[in-house]
């Protein structure tokens, strides 16, 4: 059931794949029970759990811990967010994809962006040569994994955030991405134009603009993520009884 097979056909169907993003293996069968159909890490839902800042401070051992331990929780489809593939070399973020593979998911997750006091784009080029060497490494040694590539412009709020990501989807597609992400697209005309652009199936996440699932289903959408949504709004939640607990001097927030 965890097949690579299975997750491409997830994105080649006729509704959009609904990826539940999770943060612990008690998440990822909250969402299997649920009825999702896969699931997927958020890089910033596992970082908080574990009380690191998003951005490739959560250790890389700690990452493949967890994967290792929602693998065995789950019989749905598993990938992995490894945002800048925890790496500036093509050769360590091969190293860390074969990790993943080993440990049992079908696909990451990879982005355009380096993480640091700010977030960046690295250059088209040089992100497209390591999105080339990493394809080319996984179809010699015939290890299937689902490459989602995400693309930041619009999470970064450019002006020119549909031209940059025209361009940079039509790259990554000619590297070897077996998919697209844009988080934080919400315009109609802007989903439009970038699933024009490409046959790769289109990535969206959660957000408040979002279109509703029956319109991204008519604009070809084929993958819609959570991203971090749900776990803030679990702790959001959490919180909120907490302080509840105290006031009310007992317990019956939790029953009602």
């Amino acid at each position: 059931m965890r097949s690579f097979e299975t997750f491409l056909r997830l994105h080649q169907g006729p509704t959009p794949l609904l990826l539940g993003n999770i943060w612990d293996a008690n998440s990822a069968n909250i969402f299997e029970q649920a009825g999702y159909k896969a699931i997927g890490t958020s890089s910033q839902a596992v970082a908080a759990s574990q009380g690191y800042e998003d951005g490739e401070k959560l250790p890389f051992d700690t990452l493949l811990q967890l994967v290792r331990q929602v693998v065995k929780s789950v019989d749905i489809p598993f990938t992995v967010d490894l945002e800048g593939g925890y790496s500036r070399s093509a050769d360590g973020i091969i190293e860390h994809i074969e990790k993943l593979h080993d440990a049992g998911v079908v696909g990451i997750n990879l982005e355009d962006t380096v993480a640091g006091s700010s977030r960046t784009l690295q250059p088209v080029a040089a992100f497209q040569k390591i999105l080339s060497t990493v394809a080319d490494h996984l179809c010699r040694k015939n290890l299937k994994l689902f490459l989602n590539i995400r693309t930041d412009g619009f999470l970064l709020g450019m002006p020119t955030a549909l031209t940059e990501t025209l361009g940079r989807i039509r790259s990554f597609e000619e590297a070897g991405a077996h998919g697209i992400f844009v988080p934080c697209i919400t315009e109609i005309n802007d989903i439009k134009a970038v699933v024009n652009a490409t046959d790769l199936p289109v990535n969206v996440m959660c957000m408040p603009s979002l279109p509703s699932f029956g319109e991204l289903k008519g604009l070809g959408i084929k993958r819609i993520s959570i991203g971090p949504f749900l776990h803030s709004y679990t702790a959001k939640k959490a919180a909120e009884a907490a302080s509840a607990i105290i006031e009310s001097d007992n317990f019956s927030i939790l029953f009602n």
